[in-house]
Order: structure tokens, then sequence, then C-alpha cells
């Protein structure tokens, strides 16, 4: 008797949890939720905090310069991503992405009820929109509180930004591991060449890191790094993104465990430019970068 007490005890605990993440957003009055919109604003400031760049006269990255806390975080449009690449990492993270509010609440619901039948947490229940607010106003605590001010900010973001712009902004935000943040710098770091054109070993990599980017980063966990992107090429078979045979083949590239330097062309031209920086606005020269390239390979033979 004792034992099943504990156990109904435990289920009961579980369950209350539960609930209380699932009528935490939903509870609240829409007057009480403006109250607090209008209160407690998120930290979205209309420039991130981004790399300076210097790009050649089209446009294309001649070197870039790590923020002032160190990390390379280049700034991301949608334009300068593969489109596989946002569709896998939709379907992965968060496929009611285009029509939730912020908070997706059959994922919450289920999420839920998950934790109530295994006693622990199997699935978040966190969308895109949750993320990039953890990730604009990081917490030390994952307790239900904590939670809880996530989807409140989720909301608030939503109501702020397009779906497009969240996308953006995540897709400049993401941990990739190290000091890598954003798609591009992982791109760069992890294959050599900007998410524009990606084969789908390397769209089902970039989708994996930034759910445990140390844990998975290549340079450091190839074999971790390895089974992380074999698991989003299977849900993608699931969620029918890629066929069999596409994510088998896909399954057959290697995965390297090079971290390359990101581009560093042009040193003393982008050195006297630097001051005259704008915040988020690339520093663009005249010359083109397949040029410069030739000039540095010939100067160093």
């Amino acid at each position: 008797m004792r034992g099943g007490a504990m156990l109904s005890r435990k289920f009961l605990r579980r369950s209350a949890i539960a609930a209380a993440c699932c009528v935490g957003v939903v509870a609240p009055s829409t007057a009480t939720l403006w109250q607090l919109d209008r209160a407690y604003p998120p930290p979205l400031p209309e420039k991130l905090a981004v790399s300076t760049e210097v790009q050649d006269r089209d446009g294309q990255l001649l070197r870039a310069f790590a923020t002032p806390d160190g990390y390379w975080r280049l700034e991301t449009r949608l334009d300068q991503v593969d489109k596989q690449f946002v569709d896998m990492l939709v379907a992965y993270e968060d496929k009611r992405f285009w029509d939730h509010d912020g908070v997706d609440v059959l994922a919450l619901c289920r999420a839920a009820g998950q934790f109530v039948s295994k006693g622990h947490i199997v699935s978040g229940g966190s969308t895109l929109s949750m993320q990039l607010a953890r990730l604009i106003e990081p917490r030390d605590s994952r307790s239900l509180g904590s939670k809880i001010k996530q989807m409140l900010r989720a909301i608030q973001i939503e109501r702020r930004l397009s779906k497009r712009e969240i996308l953006e902004r995540y897709l400049t935000l993401a941990p990739y591991g190290g000091n890598l943040e954003g798609v591009r710098a992982a791109s760069l770091a992890y294959f050599g060449k900007e998410p524009k054109r990606l084969t789908v070993s390397e769209v089902a990599l970039l989708v994996a890191l930034p759910q445990l980017p140390e844990k998975r980063r290549p340079d450091r966990n190839l074999d971790v790094a390895h089974a992380a992107r074999d698991r989003v090429l299977t849900r993608m078979v699931s969620a029918g993104l890629l066929g069999d045979r596409e994510a088998a083949r896909a399954a057959l590239d290697d995965v390297s465990g090079l971290r390359r330097k990101l581009p560093a062309l042009a040193a003393h031209a982008a050195y006297a430019m630097l001051p005259k920086a704008i915040p988020g606005k690339p520093l663009q020269l005249t010359i083109r970068r397949s040029v410069q390239q030739g000039l540095e390979q010939v100067a160093k033979l």
C-alpha cells in the first residue's frame, strides 16, 4: 500500500506540473496579458549585436570580425539560406510554426502528457519563438516558472515580429558549439561555405546541432554529431520531406570533424575600413573575392 501511495503522489505531482504548463499561457485574461505586455516588453533591439563583415563588390564575404564578446555571429537573412534547411528546421523543431502565435498548445500538452506518463521530460514542446525568447533573454533556471515566462515572451515576440523576422533572428543567434552562433558562421566553419546551397547531409547536421551544441559539435564529438544527423534524416522521412533513398544516400556522407577558420582575406583594406564600421552594416570594398584570393595565394608561394 505504501508503495502504491507513493506512486500515486508522484503521478499527482507530475499531473499538477503538466496542468500548470498547459494553462500557464491560456489562463490569463486578454486584458492581463495586454497589461503585462506593455509593462514588461521583451528585449528586442532593432539591430542584433553581430560580427562586422567585410564584403567584396558583389557582396561576397571577404572577412569577418568577432563580436566584442568573442563570438562569430553573422547576421542572416532567409534569402542567404538553403530553402531545404528552413523547411527541415521547421519540420524538426516546430511543425506548426507558421500557424501558432508563439506557443504550440498541442505540442505543449503532448509534452506534458509524456511527462506525466514517463516521469521525465521526453520533449519540451518549445516553439522556435520560445527558443528565440531563450536566446535573447537567457535564463539559468529550467523551472516551471522560467518555462512559463518563456512562453509569455514568445507571445510578445510574435506580436512584434513577423514569422520571417523571427526565423532570421533565430538563424542569426542559434548556438552551434564553441563561439559559433548562427547558421552562417556554422556553415562556414564546418563546411567552408555559405549555407545557400547545402547537401541533404549538411542540412540535417545544421538542424541537429543547436539542441545540444557542445555535446554534438563535430570537431569535438564526431560520433555524437553523426548520430544526431542520422536522427534528423529519419525524422524527415517520417515528415515526408525526404524519401527513403534520399535519406539513405545522405546517411552515407561523412561528417567532417574539421572546424575551419572563417574567411580572412584583404587584411590591410579590411582593417583600414574597420573604424568606419556601422553596427549591423557590412563594409564593402571594390575588389572581387576571386581576384583577391588568387593574389594572396600567389603571395604565399
